[in-house]
């Protein structure tokens, strides 16, 4: 039976919005008091906090020695479009997607950059069949389908002889689940997601092979300069050691810095990690025990644990995406939870964000409040 008694208990934060992220518990600016405002980027405090930002990255991420770390311009998107015009092209391609952004990669590949690439789709809720793909050829993917909830449970199925190259858009994984660094060539993320940084700015993270095919490679298009990871055939190590290829904002460094030290006393990676399962398990037993609403990952081994997507089974609901829109509307009306709808081109639903620095206490605050609207906006609807 459903409890349609308006909840006792409030998240003390309702922010669960999938990006910009929550920010780091008891965060407040004076923490950003160090940031060397005013100050060029090359000077040397400023390379100091960018090279500080990086090493903070290899320790709590645990990136082996031999990668490299890179700060670069346009968030996740600009660190992943980076790799893809510079290294697509010397080998064969597919392109893997289930969800927006992973289709987004593939209008890249085909539509901007029109390689010739084998393309593997999954509906929302489901995931490509990686026992199908072809590791000889380079191979781009999400870790994480932020727009769907759905997420690759391992890294089983890349096989460590592998030809080609991994491309992995981790942005919505990195800090909150474990990635096989073996598997994986090329690693992008955006630090305003699990760890609720600011936006704009992107990390890049290259293997030795990465390395080796930017070295070995020229792409026959040109490449604008924001792009250019070598010069005269070689890597830019200044790239990599802080020497950011535009003016960053050192506010928004600073910020990253104080999220990653937070990130060490809470345990590491593997703290993090354990607060966002954490998190995804207080709404999967929530939905567990309810026959309106449902995950929509359809497999549990698949499902996110960072950007956790659900959708209203009911069949008394008329219209589904009207129906969605006005509970994520009531609850931000009652402060409860904000910036909850399903993303625009996702199925109608819900999207909590549960990653690392949002509290198990607050999802669990949440949970009865969604009850709480679905059955007030059923009612409303006859």
């Amino acid at each position: 039976m459903l409890d349609t008694t308006t909840p006792a208990a409030r998240p003390a934060n309702p922010r669960f919005s999938s990006g910009p992220c929550a920010k780091i518990p008891g965060y407040n600016l004076d923490l950003l008091s160090d940031a060397p405002l005013g100050r060029s980027h090359r000077a040397a405090v400023g390379k100091n906090k960018l090279a500080q930002a990086i090493d903070l990255t290899r320790e709590v991420l645990e990136v082996p020695a031999d990668y490299r770390i890179g700060i670069v311009p346009g968030s996740d998107t600009g660190a992943v479009e980076m790799a893809m015009w510079t290294m697509l092209g010397a080998r064969p391609v597919e392109m893997l997607a289930w969800e927006s952004f992973g289709e987004g990669w593939v209008t890249d590949a085909v539509k901007q950059l029109k390689l010739d690439a084998t393309v593997r789709k999954a509906d929302y809720g489901q995931i490509v069949d990686f026992a199908e793909v072809d590791f000889d050829k380079d191979v781009v993917f999400t870790w994480n389908g932020t727009t769907s909830g759905v997420r690759v449970p391992n890294g089983d199925a890349i096989p460590a002889d592998r030809q080609g190259l991994t491309i992995c858009d981790a942005t919505s994984a990195a800090f909150a689940m474990d990635l096989p660094w073996d598997k994986l060539d090329v690693v992008t993320f955006s630090w305003q997601k699990v760890l609720g940084g600011e936006g704009a700015h992107g990390v890049l993270i290259l293997s030795p092979r990465a390395v080796e095919r930017l070295e070995s490679y020229a792409p026959d298009r040109p490449l604008p300069k924001i792009f250019r990871l070598t010069k005269g055939g070689k890597l830019i190590e200044g790239i990599f050691k802080g020497e950011t290829i535009n003016t960053p904002s050192m506010l928004c460094v600073e910020d990253y810095i104080v999220a990653l030290n937070w990130a060490k006393s809470v345990g590491g990676l593997k703290g993090l990690i354990a607060r966002a399962d954490a998190n995804a398990k207080a709404v999967a037993d929530f939905v567990d025990g309810r026959d309106w609403i449902a995950n929509l990952a359809e497999d549990p081994a698949t499902a996110s644990t960072t950007s956790v997507c659900l959708r209203f089974t009911d069949p008394a609901i008329k219209d589904a995406a009207g129906f969605a829109k006005a509970v994520a509307k009531r609850l931000e009306k009652e402060g409860v939870g904000l910036d909850l709808g399903a993303y625009r081109d996702a199925p109608a639903g819900l999207r909590i964000w549960c990653g690392s620095t949002v509290e198990t206490a607050d999802v669990r605050a949440l949970m009865p409040w969604i009850e709480w609207a679905f059955q007030a906006e059923l009612s409303a609807q006859d």
